[in-house]
């Protein structure tokens, strides 16, 4: 039997931007909006989804990424019982956790970084930061220069080579795991952290829990130098996310066929195996909703999502639609304040909302969407069909992105089996060697073969 996550489908939290939390951790007060993120539990649930990716959660300054406390809750959402809370009602409702690491770097309010700025050359925390320099200067006039994060320097990044720093960090592990149960871990800026370390990190963490999950953050370069057993099970597949939406604005599906071909094709693909973390927006990049040129291929963008090899994660409220674009270097566009009630009642795109639930309900019914190889069809600029096979059963997948119906004739697979919708529960059965399919403007059509 395969771990968890090889079949999973994420449901991605930003809680600061979702419970409407300051912007700025400026107030001595612990306020318990752990109470509202609870509410979204029910919905996530009906969404199919099996995992929730949520952070970040520790005490921090501003976005969450610039951490001050690695043991503390934000005092912003609440406490550390409220979120056990939280996690303990998730595994009631089967549903898994996972947490940012944010471990390249700190914030300058951190404990280590403070006692620097006090004991200067004195600290005993001078070779847990990176370039720390006595003879130099920092934009804020700490009289002492050090390497910042894309020199953002309210992250100052961490010494990953400094003994010390690796036992506090994975002392701080242990800690989430034994006090939360958290089931995985999201690690912030995998591609700037040191790969022997991420090694030590899945020694340890294989020892606390055999399925805990470990995912990085990669956007460029080859993903199977981070996806291996001795390191990370997944990273996020920036590749396929980029494809998704420029391969329906340019009318173009053989970019995405490209992706796919080249990451996991049975016959070369470099990926092959590896279950990589899909995803068509997140807390980094706009919504999904405001980057198509045609509204109506959200759609068919969901459907490859949950059909393509690869683990499918949705990012709240995407599900049904809602806006937002970067302003600038301000994210706060991506993570806006929801009242999930409210959101509920009156969604953006209901529509899609269902159809979201829909492709949640097939994901989780269907084996060959998480296990099955992925086999090419049919190709064109605007339709594209696909088949994920996993011994005699196989799912068929098709879509077109044209403004006209499309009539597709999509060659047939294992022995002329018939096949049903589990779309619209139409059956059929192949003729002269090819399905005879025809989509309507923006339709998907996934099949069952039986």
């Amino acid at each position: 039997m395969g771990k968890w996550y090889e079949n999973a489908v994420f449901y991605h939290m930003y809680p600061i931007g979702m419970t409407g939390a300051p912007r700025r951790n400026e107030s001595q007060e612990t306020v318990h909006r752990f109470q509202d993120l609870m509410k979204w539990l029910p919905h996530i649930k009906s969404l199919g989804c099996t995992a929730i990716y949520i952070g970040p959660l520790f005490e921090s300054t501003s976005h969450g990424y610039d951490t001050k406390d690695y043991r503390m809750v934000d005092r912003r959402l609440g406490d550390n019982r409220d979120f056990k809370n939280f996690v303990e009602k998730a595994h009631e409702m089967d549903i898994r956790v996972v947490v940012d690491g944010v471990f390249n770097h700190t914030g300058r309010e951190f404990f280590a970084f403070q006692d620097i700025q006090k004991n200067r050359e004195q600290s005993q925390y001078c070779s847990w930061y990176k370039g720390i320099n006595f003879g130099w200067n920092s934009p804020y006039n700490d009289g002492f220069g050090y390497e910042a994060w894309r020199n953002c320097f309210e992250l100052v990044n961490l010494n990953l080579w400094e003994p010390k720093v690796r036992e506090y960090l994975l002392d701080v592990i242990g800690f989430w795991i034994d006090e939360f149960d958290i089931d995985g871990i999201r690690l912030d800026c995998a591609d700037c952290l040191e790969f022997s370390f991420m090694e030590e990190m899945r020694r340890f963490t294989n020892d606390k829990k055999a399925d805990f999950w470990l995912m990085g953050e990669v956007i460029h370069g080859d993903y199977s130098r981070y996806v291996k057993p001795e390191m990370l099970d997944s990273v996020t597949n920036y590749e396929l996310h980029k494809g998704l939406y420029s391969g329906h604005n340019d009318h173009n599906y053989f970019e995405i066929a490209h992706t796919i071909r080249r990451e996991f094709d049975e016959n070369g693909g470099i990926y092959k195996g590896l279950r990589l973390y899909s995803f068509v927006d997140n807390h980094d990049v706009d919504r999904i909703a405001s980057k198509l040129n045609v509204p109506e291929h959200i759609f068919t963008v969901y459907t490859l999502l949950f059909t393509l090899p690869g683990i499918p994660s949705i990012y709240y409220g995407s599900e049904w639609g809602i806006q937002g674009r970067k302003e600038g270097g301000n994210d706060d566009p991506l993570r806006p304040a929801v009242d999930i009630e409210e959101a509920l009642q009156h969604p953006d795109n209901p529509q899609l909302l269902e159809w979201v639930k829909l492709l949640g309900r097939i994901h989780s019914q269907e084996p060959a969407l998480s296990d099955g190889r992925y086999q090419e069809l049919l190709l064109t600029n605007r339709q594209y069909a696909f088949a994920r096979i996993l011994g005699e059963e196989a799912i068929v997948v098709a879509v077109n992105n044209d403004d006209r119906p499309a009539e597709l004739y999509i060659r047939e697979l294992l022995g002329g089996k018939s096949w049903v919708s589990l779309v619209d529960g139409q059956e059929g059965r192949p003729q002269d060697g090819s399905f005879r399919v025809t989509l309507e403007p923006g339709e998907s059509q996934i099949y069952k073969l039986k």
